[in-house]
């Protein structure tokens, strides 16, 4: 997380804008995979898979941080006891973090874009659930995280695509159709990506 204290001294251009894999994208653990970058910088990158779901449950998370007991937890509204949990990336992966707008504000949040901040401390997550919390948000456990260069040197090897990041594709929940959607909005017919990829 020093790569997101860092880098967010400095806005790196990569700053609040999705990363979606390539077809000949070789880890598979990115394959289709859309990433919203948190932080960006000479020193490396940080992101959040959007469009992966963790088997666990928001209010599972709740219950093992005791911020409510079972009986809480059952009666949560249903908006919130729906309230997914993604699979951020490899690293960290029992961390949560919660992307969210700007309308929620602790001494923990940090901003990463005009009107987006990132918040990972157990505050936000009892706002949530109390009904106190931001107006958008997603939360996941783990995150991605790239060295120095070595982001802009596998997008140059045609590893990822990049786009800006419209507010309504980074909090909907319609998570399985999000890589698609995404490179329709940026006016790209999969099958010429598949074919371009093809040569890298």
């Amino acid at each position: 997380m020093e790569i997101f204290r860092d880098a967010n001294k400095e806005t790196g251009f990569l700053n609040g804008q999705f990363l979606l894999a390539m077809p000949g994208m070789e880890d598979s653990r990115f394959a289709r995979s859309v990433i919203y970058v948190c932080a960006h910088s000479e020193k490396g990158a940080m992101g959040l898979i959007i469009n992966r779901v963790q088997d666990m449950e928001f209010a599972d998370i709740l219950v093992q941080l005791g911020v409510l007991d079972e009986q809480q937890a059952i009666m949560m509204p249903e908006r919130t006891r729906d309230f997914l949990v993604r699979n951020g990336g490899p690293v960290e992966v029992r961390r949560g973090f919660v992307l969210h707008s700007d309308d929620y504000l602790t001494d923990s949040t940090m901003p990463v874009a005009e009107e987006i901040c990132l918040t990972g401390t157990v505050d936000i997550l009892r706002a949530i659930s109390g009904g106190r919390g931001p107006r958008k948000a997603l939360m996941t456990l783990g995150y991605s995280g790239w060295a120095s260069g070595q982001l802009e040197n596998e997008i140059a090897n045609n590893g990822w695509l990049t786009c800006q990041a419209p507010h309504e594709m980074l909090f909907d929940t319609d998570i399985d159709s999000k890589y698609d959607r995404i490179l329709a909005y940026m006016g790209v017919d999969p099958s010429r990506l598949a074919s371009v990829a093809g040569h890298a």
